[in-house]
């Protein structure tokens, strides 16, 4: 499938993972079948580049700095990664210091964001602790862009960091993981468009086939937090991202990429355009292809 504007493509999220260096304790061998193996960017590559992918962000999976070290060496031996988001604690209060030394490493020039396992925090109001506000603004003070991964009840204080940190650029993944499916999202549309009124947010259309939470899905059910995220951000800021492997628990590359775009049939090419490559380039600030 061709489409206005989709052509050069920035998958700005996907991961990879060598199990037997960076486990995925969270990868079910039963109920994720699917992704319970090795992903390598040799298997990445044909699968993209078939979708019209020239390049891509690679994020990280494994909450440690030695996969993050890993990712960046990948990303320095492969052309079609053009950056890492990788992994920090940012409770700490040595985050400038752990960030020189990411960057001292191989391929450290491709660090382009950090992200943290918010969602993972059973508190709700994380991200207003004061030491947590303290390292994401040392990466944004690095010139990093910070990786908001939250559920959607965590989108409010989401909203109130990104507020309160205007010289910190924040990319929302997966669109805060609306519950699709016929859940109201009446709450979640609230907080996305409070989290989109901060002029220094992003968001990706990245993981949302996982969130429909049943096999027979069609465009119809992402159709509203596409629609919705549109409204709120725009697609000056708004960012392709296939969320490969995870997206194969319920969708291929291809079939996502091809949803998405009948999805954004009703832009015009230059707000395509802005979709699946500009707004990557520039919120994460990667070097011209």
């Amino acid at each position: 499938m061709t489409t206005p504007g989709r052509a050069d493509v920035i998958d700005a999220h996907h991961h990879l993972w060598t199990r037997s260096r960076h486990p995925q304790p969270w990868i079910d061998p039963t109920t994720m079948a699917a992704i319970d193996a090795d992903f390598t960017p040799a298997d990445l590559a044909p699968v993209a580049r078939a979708a019209g992918v020239t390049r891509t962000v690679v994020v990280q999976a494994n909450s440690t700095e030695a996969e993050t070290v890993d990712l960046l060496g990948v990303a320095a031996a492969d052309t079609l990664i053009a950056g890492v988001v990788g992994w920090l604690d940012v409770t700490t209060d040595d985050v400038t210091d752990r960030l020189a030394r990411l960057r001292a490493a191989r391929g450290g020039d491709l660090l382009v964001g950090v992200r943290y396992s918010v969602q993972d925090e059973p508190d709700p109001t994380f991200l207003d602790r004061a030491d947590v506000r303290r390292g994401i603004a040392a990466v944004g003070a690095a010139g990093l862009a910070f990786d908001l991964l939250v559920r959607q009840h965590q989108l409010g204080a989401a909203a109130r960091v990104a507020r309160d940190l205007p010289e910190v650029r924040f990319v929302l993944d997966h669109l805060g993981k609306p519950a699709l499916g016929g859940t109201d999202l009446t709450d979640w549309v609230r907080d996305l468009h409070a989290l989109a009124a901060s002029p220094n947010t992003t968001a990706k259309l990245s993981g949302l086939v996982t969130e429909v939470h049943r096999p027979a899905w069609t465009s119809d059910d992402l159709r509203p937090a596409v629609e919705h995220a549109l409204d709120a951000f725009g697609p000056d800021r708004l960012m392709f991202g296939s969320d490969w492997p995870v997206c194969l628990l319920a969708s291929s590359y291809r079939r996502w990429i091809d949803t998405l775009s009948v999805l954004l049939a009703p832009l015009g090419p230059d707000e395509q355009a802005a979709i699946w490559r500009r707004t990557a380039r520039r919120a994460y600030r990667l070097a011209a292809s």
